[in-house]
Protein backbone atom coordinates (compact mmCIF):
# COMPACT_ATOMS: atom_id res chain seq x y z
CA UNK A 1 0.00 0.00 0.00
CA UNK A 2 1.37 3.41 -0.95
CA UNK A 3 1.62 5.74 2.02
CA UNK A 4 0.37 9.31 1.77
CA UNK A 5 3.37 11.47 0.85
CA UNK A 6 2.81 14.24 3.39
CA UNK A 7 1.87 13.55 7.00
CA UNK A 8 -0.76 15.54 8.83
CA UNK A 9 -0.06 16.89 12.29
CA UNK A 10 -3.61 16.84 13.68
CA UNK A 11 -6.58 14.49 13.60
CA UNK A 12 -10.03 16.00 14.10
CA UNK A 13 -12.56 13.33 15.09
CA UNK A 14 -15.98 14.87 14.49
CA UNK A 15 -18.96 13.79 16.63
CA UNK A 16 -18.19 10.08 16.94
CA UNK A 17 -20.80 9.90 19.69
CA UNK A 18 -22.84 6.93 20.87
CA UNK A 19 -26.08 8.15 19.28
CA UNK A 20 -24.51 8.09 15.83
CA UNK A 21 -22.51 4.85 15.90
CA UNK A 22 -24.55 2.50 18.13
CA UNK A 23 -28.15 1.35 18.33
CA UNK A 24 -31.04 2.12 16.02
CA UNK A 25 -29.83 5.65 15.22
CA UNK A 26 -26.40 4.54 14.03
CA UNK A 27 -25.22 5.53 10.57
CA UNK A 28 -25.38 2.62 8.09
CA UNK A 29 -21.58 2.35 7.93
CA UNK A 30 -21.05 2.62 11.71
CA UNK A 31 -18.88 -0.51 12.06
CA UNK A 32 -16.55 0.61 9.27
CA UNK A 33 -16.45 4.15 10.64
CA UNK A 34 -15.54 2.96 14.15
CA UNK A 35 -12.86 0.66 12.73
CA UNK A 36 -11.28 3.45 10.66
CA UNK A 37 -11.46 6.11 13.37
CA UNK A 38 -10.04 3.70 15.96
CA UNK A 39 -7.07 3.06 13.69
CA UNK A 40 -6.57 6.75 12.86
CA UNK A 41 -6.64 7.73 16.54
CA UNK A 42 -4.16 4.99 17.49
CA UNK A 43 -1.71 5.98 14.75
CA UNK A 44 -2.05 9.72 15.45
CA UNK A 45 -1.30 9.10 19.14
CA UNK A 46 1.65 6.86 18.31
CA UNK A 47 3.18 9.43 15.97
CA UNK A 48 2.70 12.45 18.25
CA UNK A 49 0.00 14.25 16.25
CA UNK A 50 -2.61 16.36 18.00
CA UNK A 51 -5.93 14.51 18.41
CA UNK A 52 -9.06 16.63 18.84
CA UNK A 53 -12.39 14.97 19.57
CA UNK A 54 -15.29 17.27 18.69
CA UNK A 55 -18.45 16.60 20.68
CA UNK A 56 -21.73 18.05 19.49
CA UNK A 57 -24.06 19.53 22.08
CA UNK A 58 -27.52 18.81 20.66
CA UNK A 59 -30.65 20.70 21.75
CA UNK A 60 -32.90 19.47 24.57
CA UNK A 61 -34.55 16.20 23.56
CA UNK A 62 -32.06 15.44 20.77
CA UNK A 63 -30.21 12.13 20.68
CA UNK A 64 -26.98 14.03 21.40
CA UNK A 65 -28.34 16.24 24.17
CA UNK A 66 -25.49 16.92 26.62
CA UNK A 67 -25.03 14.45 29.45
CA UNK A 68 -27.29 11.80 27.92
CA UNK A 69 -26.02 8.36 26.83
CA UNK A 70 -26.18 9.30 23.13
CA UNK A 71 -23.99 12.37 23.71
CA UNK A 72 -21.08 10.36 25.10
CA UNK A 73 -18.01 9.97 22.90
CA UNK A 74 -17.63 6.46 21.52
CA UNK A 75 -13.82 6.42 21.67
CA UNK A 76 -11.94 6.62 24.96
CA UNK A 77 -9.97 9.86 25.24
CA UNK A 78 -6.42 10.00 26.58
CA UNK A 79 -6.45 13.57 27.92
CA UNK A 80 -3.19 15.45 27.80
CA UNK A 81 -1.29 18.04 25.79
CA UNK A 82 -1.76 16.07 22.56
CA UNK A 83 -5.38 14.94 22.98
CA UNK A 84 -8.45 16.87 24.00
CA UNK A 85 -12.21 17.18 23.69
CA UNK A 86 -13.86 20.33 22.38
CA UNK A 87 -17.61 20.66 22.72
CA UNK A 88 -19.38 22.50 19.94
CA UNK A 89 -22.81 24.13 19.58
CA UNK A 90 -23.04 24.04 15.75
CA UNK A 91 -21.99 21.97 12.74
CA UNK A 92 -18.70 23.82 12.22
CA UNK A 93 -16.14 22.72 14.80
CA UNK A 94 -14.51 26.16 14.62
CA UNK A 95 -17.70 28.14 15.34
CA UNK A 96 -17.83 29.44 18.94
CA UNK A 97 -15.14 26.98 20.09
CA UNK A 98 -11.42 27.05 20.87
CA UNK A 99 -10.51 24.76 17.93
CA UNK A 100 -8.81 27.50 15.92
CA UNK A 101 -6.72 28.64 18.87
CA UNK A 102 -5.80 25.07 19.79
CA UNK A 103 -4.58 24.28 16.27
CA UNK A 104 -2.67 27.55 15.98
CA UNK A 105 -1.13 27.16 19.44
CA UNK A 106 0.07 23.65 18.62
CA UNK A 107 1.66 24.76 15.34
CA UNK A 108 -0.65 22.58 13.23
CA UNK A 109 -0.42 23.00 9.46
CA UNK A 110 -2.34 19.98 8.15
CA UNK A 111 -5.40 18.16 9.46
CA UNK A 112 -7.23 14.93 8.77
CA UNK A 113 -10.97 15.21 9.41
CA UNK A 114 -13.12 12.13 10.06
CA UNK A 115 -16.43 11.28 11.75
CA UNK A 116 -20.12 12.11 11.28
CA UNK A 117 -22.18 13.50 9.60
CA UNK A 118 -20.39 13.82 6.26
CA UNK A 119 -22.55 16.55 4.75
CA UNK A 120 -22.99 18.51 7.96
CA UNK A 121 -20.35 18.65 10.71
CA UNK A 122 -17.51 16.92 8.84
CA UNK A 123 -17.91 19.10 5.76
CA UNK A 124 -18.43 22.33 7.73
CA UNK A 125 -15.33 21.75 9.85
CA UNK A 126 -13.20 20.74 6.85
CA UNK A 127 -14.39 23.77 4.85
CA UNK A 128 -13.42 26.20 7.61
CA UNK A 129 -10.05 24.48 7.99
CA UNK A 130 -9.48 25.04 4.26
CA UNK A 131 -10.55 28.68 4.56
CA UNK A 132 -8.04 29.12 7.39
CA UNK A 133 -5.22 27.81 5.22
CA UNK A 134 -4.77 24.29 6.56
CA UNK A 135 -3.98 21.37 4.30
CA UNK A 136 -7.07 19.17 4.71
CA UNK A 137 -7.38 15.41 4.24
CA UNK A 138 -10.84 13.83 4.50
CA UNK A 139 -10.22 10.07 4.21
CA UNK A 140 -13.01 8.72 1.99
CA UNK A 141 -13.68 5.71 4.23
CA UNK A 142 -13.54 7.50 7.61
CA UNK A 143 -16.67 9.64 7.52
CA UNK A 144 -20.31 8.60 7.32
CA UNK A 145 -23.88 9.81 7.42
CA UNK A 146 -27.49 8.68 7.16
CA UNK A 147 -29.47 7.99 3.98
CA UNK A 148 -31.05 11.12 2.55
CA UNK A 149 -34.82 10.45 2.63
CA UNK A 150 -36.94 10.35 -0.49
CA UNK A 151 -38.86 13.47 -1.44
CA UNK A 152 -41.89 12.77 -3.66
CA UNK A 153 -41.46 14.42 -7.02
CA UNK A 154 -37.82 15.26 -6.31
CA UNK A 155 -35.83 12.07 -5.74
CA UNK A 156 -35.82 8.59 -4.32
CA UNK A 157 -33.76 7.79 -1.22
CA UNK A 158 -30.12 8.79 -1.70
CA UNK A 159 -27.90 6.14 -0.08
CA UNK A 160 -25.65 7.32 2.74
CA UNK A 161 -22.49 6.32 0.88
CA UNK A 162 -23.48 8.57 -2.03
CA UNK A 163 -24.29 11.46 0.31
CA UNK A 164 -20.87 11.07 1.97
CA UNK A 165 -19.02 11.00 -1.33
CA UNK A 166 -20.80 14.08 -2.67
CA UNK A 167 -20.24 15.95 0.61
CA UNK A 168 -16.50 15.35 0.41
CA UNK A 169 -16.25 16.28 -3.26
CA UNK A 170 -18.21 19.48 -2.59
CA UNK A 171 -15.18 20.69 -0.64
CA UNK A 172 -13.46 21.30 -3.98
CA UNK A 173 -10.04 20.49 -5.31
CA UNK A 174 -8.13 21.92 -2.34
CA UNK A 175 -9.21 19.10 -0.01
CA UNK A 176 -7.70 15.63 -0.36
CA UNK A 177 -10.78 13.38 -0.45
CA UNK A 178 -9.71 10.24 -2.31
CA UNK A 179 -7.13 8.90 0.14
CA UNK A 180 -8.21 5.95 2.33
CA UNK A 181 -7.76 6.16 6.10
CA UNK A 182 -5.04 3.50 5.95
CA UNK A 183 -2.87 5.81 3.79
CA UNK A 184 -3.03 8.81 6.12
CA UNK A 185 0.25 9.34 7.95
CA UNK A 186 0.89 11.47 11.00
CA UNK A 187 3.68 13.52 12.53
CA UNK A 188 3.98 15.74 15.58
CA UNK A 189 3.32 19.43 14.85
CA UNK A 190 6.49 21.44 14.33
CA UNK A 191 6.99 24.13 16.97
CA UNK A 192 6.24 27.61 15.66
Amino acid sequence: MTQHAQPVDALIVVDVQSAFVTGEGAVPAAARLVDRTTDLIARARRDGALVVHLQNDGPPGAEDEPHTPGWELHHAVEPGPRELVIRKPRDDGFHATSLGEVLTGAGVRAVAVCGVMSEMCVQATARTALERGYRVVVPHDAHATQDCPAVPGVSEVVPAATVSRVAAYALGSDAEVTVPASAVTFAAPAPS
